[in-house]
């Protein structure tokens, strides 16, 4: 049966991989309650009543449809969203205002429409003019079908109501397609020429559609025209649909144009496939110097972050120079395995044309038929049966005039088959629910452990700063004696499934059992003979080691956990009153919003007589006759019972706070609502912005007037956040966020350490949403906060090497920037297998070796080889 069913997905996909636009038009479930309430949500909500899940076309529960929370403003972006639960060719949408039986009157004139294949890099969907807005409707009961060309290929989606004036807005939807059962996610390839031939008319052969980004003349990280379904015409010249321009079907290079005589592309896809072949619609209009092309070599890799296997697949195509038809060309490869593809296509003419590209694959049957997760049903074997019935039982959707058929329930005659794929379906659907049974007993299981107390990890390593030297010493404490027989780790989460059993981490992985406590200072990896971080040197910690079931976090109005401090800490402070002093609210005026977050905002506003209001020796900066800045954050009014507490909690350990590189808490809005605290504000900004706008010191950016910043300020920087960690380390205080975003700069370039950073959308990028947890910026945790959840000095030692990298980048790009959030993820996973094959970052070119050699101390795979901070060395280190 297993058998028989993997061979029925291979012939299923095979017969449906290439798109078809005008025939994949089949409602995806809102009016008939197959996208279920939980996939369905919004920004905001009216009431209720007309909460996301009431979004559904012809369908009158609750008030009658989604209404975002009051009347919509011109600039206000209120969002319906909807997760697909699988990557869907969208081809139509279809809205109707809010009827309501006759009492609605709400509807929405306009809307945008944003999308996501991954639920963290949204796109704004473009017509091929470039045209975002689509026009709605025009009363309450009425459906408007728009078709979307080009088409999206996404797995959530966002519908933004857009409105001139202001309006209350009300929407139902019904979206319409097919899986994109492909799986391809993204492919890259050069950026497509222009054709300017004598006698012709000028032909751009560019990826008009393509959604990813243009980087140095190469397309990067998106889908566009080869896979929109749509096959070019015999002369490319021509197009199939109405009113694009000449060559707007085809993405084609010159051969002169590019120098090594072929074109290079690379396909990603959303999981491990077993490729069968690659079909690629080539134009051949040899007349005009167009040929398909000669041959093709592919190279796959198994993992997006693995290496490429040498071994390639070749294909030579049999040339027809008699035959200037256009043409798919069937590339065989031979079942090879991987998740990425390299392919290389050798040119046979002067121009070579590609309309459409699509992939022939299937995945192992394993994998399918016993997933280590509960699935989503339609990721395994029985889902494609159910999505081959949905196929059958539906008819093409042929026009906006035909949505009431599309949309009713027809069932076409019983045929030989159907009765062989219930009883498939039927024994496939026992089969899931034992497995669900099973996966939802372990997890109960799970849960009663973790109540259980945890140990207390042994491999703490603290930091010891000094604040006014120029350099860094790295030091380890020794390693304490441990118990055989207790565990490694407390618990793993995330990633592969393999790790979701802690007992049995130090069998699958032995270098973290007591065999593989001495270790060297990389663990597999060539590095650099680093003298300075040599571990166990005698240094005494007096900071005691504290696990994760010791910390509190606590929730900042910005949406971070401002500190990660010791529980006997907050208890001693939830028992004093708060020492800052409580200033008169009309004394802060309201200048601009910085950020804000889940319970609160942070703004920057002038503080009138505070000087007087505090007294000599207040932390202010220099006036010069002018007002202070300062930034306060301000708890909304809504915010949760717990909320406030950690607002309260977060004053009284920010009131603790006492060091020139720290931000400093200067007094308080408490006794009334709303409540505020005001803290300093740098006039320079953040330092990730600051270097951002600076070149390296030199007579060129002198005589350009270009702002520059020498070695020695670079140093001076490092020297500053070093001190300010060593303050908070000698609290038993863990950061949790360390980048150069949360480092902020006086006129003086004075850096004091705050945590303002997630609330600015600006730095929205640097944070990973893990689903049913947090915000985490995981490009700079160490691979233990990402995998086992664990925030200890040595995580921020970590960071604080990736912050080093930043400031001698200038941060010009982001930590890891060639990798996504996922392949993030899976490097950290490298790092907990210790095989060798974790991917570090690179040397910025104008750092000293010496210096990046401490920074590949700060990622050491063992806690207890990581340093200590350190200030006494780091200039001299750099000039060695």
């Amino acid at each position: 049966l297993n058998m028989f069913l993997f061979l029925l997905l291979v012939l299923h996909s095979k017969a449906n991989a290439q798109i078809n636009p005008a025939l994949c038009r089949y409602p995806l479930g809102m009016e008939d309650g197959r996208i279920k309430n939980d996939d369905i949500t919004a920004s905001s909500q009216w009431y209720d009543t007309t909460g996301p899940q009431y979004a559904r076309l012809n369908r009158e529960e609750g008030d009658g449809a989604w209404c975002p929370a009051g009347q919509l403003q011109p600039s206000d972006v209120q969002y319906l969203q909807l997760d697909l639960r699988q990557l869907t060719f969208l081809t139509v949408v279809a809205t109707q205002g809010r009827y309501a039986r006759s009492s609605g009157n709400e509807f929405a004139r306009k809307y945008r429409l944003d999308y996501s294949r991954d639920a963290h890099r949204w796109l704004s969907w473009k017509n091929r003019y470039g045209n975002e807005i689509i026009m709605g409707n025009v009363n309450t009961y009425e459906s408007v079908v728009k078709d979307l060309h080009p088409p999206i290929i996404t797995r959530y989606l966002r519908l933004i109501p857009v409105t001139d004036a202001v309006h209350t807005v009300c929407m139902r939807i019904e979206l319409f397609g097919c899986p994109w059962q492909d799986g391809l996610t993204a492919y890259s390839a050069p950026e497509g020429h222009t054709m300017m031939a004598p006698g012709y008319p000028i032909t751009p052969l560019n990826d008009s559609t393509y959604d990813g980004v243009l980087e140095r003349r190469r397309l990067l990280g998106g889908l566009g025209q080869l896979t929109d379904g749509v096959a070019g015409q015999d002369d490319f010249g021509r197009v199939q649909q109405y009113k694009p321009w000449p060559g707007y079907d085809y993405v084609g290079w010159r051969n002169d144009s590019l120098g090594p005589g072929y074109v290079e592309m690379e396909f990603q896809f959303d999981r491990r496939r077993n490729f069968t072949s690659m079909k690629v619609h080539s134009n051949n209009m040899f007349t005009r110097g167009v040929k398909v092309f000669s041959a093709v070599s592919c190279v796959f890799k198994a993992h997006l972050i693995s290496k490429w296997d040498p071994e390639a697949v070749t294909f030579a195509t049999v040339l027809d120079d008699r035959n200037p038809s256009a043409r798919y060309v069937t590339v065989p490869l031979g079942r090879r395995s991987g998740t990425a593809l390299r392919c290389r296509f050798s040119f046979a003419d002067t121009w070579m044309m590609f309309s459409e590209i699509s992939f022939q694959s299937g995945m192992a049957p394993l994998l399918l038929w016993l997933p280590a997760v509960a699935p989503h049903p339609l990721t395994t074997t029985a889902g494609y049966i159910y999505m081959v019935k949905i196929r059958k039982n539906l008819e093409p959707f042929t026009g906006p005039r035909d949505v009431s058929t599309v949309l009713s329930k027809t069932h076409p005659p019983e045929d030989g088959s159907t009765s062989i794929l219930i009883g498939c379906l039927v024994t496939i659907i026992l089969l899931l629910v034992v497995i669900i049974v099973l996966i939802l007993w372990c997890q109960y299981v799970c849960k009663v452990l973790e109540k259980a107390p945890r140990r207390i990890l042994e491999e703490e390593v603290t930091v010891r700063l000094s604040s006014s030297s120029d350099t860094i010493v790295l030091q380890t404490p020794p390693i304490p004696p441990r118990d055989p027989l207790d565990p490694p780790y407390e618990r793993v989460f995330l990633l592969d499934p393999q790790y979701q059993d802690p007992a049995a981490l130090g069998l699958k992985l032995p270098e973290l059992s007591e065999s593989a406590e001495a270790s060297d200072c990389g663990g597999g990896y060539a590095e650099p003979d680093i003298t300075q971080c040599t571990p166990h040197q005698g240094f005494q910690s007096s900071v005691p080691h504290y696990a994760e079931t010791d910390i509190i976090n606590l929730q900042g109005v910005t949406g971070s956990n401002m500190y990660a401090v010791p529980a006997l800490t907050v208890d001693s402070l939830t028992r004093k009153d708060i020492s800052a002093a409580e200033v008169p609210r009309q004394q802060l005026v309201f200048r601009e919003k910085l950020g804000e977050g889940q319970f609160g905002e942070v703004h920057l506003c002038e503080a009138t007589g505070l000087v007087e209001f505090l007294g000599e020796g207040a932390p202010l900066p220099e006036q010069d006759g002018r007002a202070v800045l300062v930034a306060v954050k301000q708890l909304r009014a809504d915010a949760t019972c717990n909320a406030r507490n950690d607002f309260l909690k977060e004053i009284k350990i920010m009131s603790r706070l006492n060091d020139p590189n720290i931000i400093r808490l200067l007094c308080v809005c408490v006794r009334s609502d709303p409540l505020c605290m005001v803290t300093e504000y740098m006039e320079n900004g953040d330092l990730n912005l600051f270097l951002s706008q600076r070149e390296m010191e030199s007579t060129h950016t002198h005589a350009n007037n270009i702002p520059s910043v020498s070695m020695a300020d670079l140093l001076h920087m490092a020297v500053q956040i070093a001190s300010g960690m060593k303050y908070l380390a000698s609290l038993n205080f863990v950061h949790r966020d360390l980048a150069t975003r949360n480092c902020l700069l006086d006129r003086h370039l004075t850096i004091k350490i705050s945590d303002f950073g997630m609330s600015r959308n600006l730095y929205s990028s640097d944070y990973y949403r893990i689903q049913g947890r947090a915000v985490l910026p995981i490009r700079w945790m160490a691979w233990e906060s990402i995998l086992l959840g664990k925030f200890t000095t040595a995580s921020d030692v970590w960071a604080f090497g990736v912050t080093l990298w930043e400031i001698f980048t200038l941060c010009r790009e982001q930590p890891y920037s060639l990798l996504t959030d996922e392949q993030v993820i899976e490097n950290s996973g490298e790092f907990f297998r210790n095989q060798g094959r974790q991917i570090y970052l690179s040397s910025p070119p104008l750092c000293p070796s010496s210096l990046f050699d401490l920074m590949m101390c700060c990622w050491r795979r063992d806690i207890r080889d990581r340093p200590s901070f350190s200030t006494d060395q780091l200039e001299s280190a750099a000039a060695t």
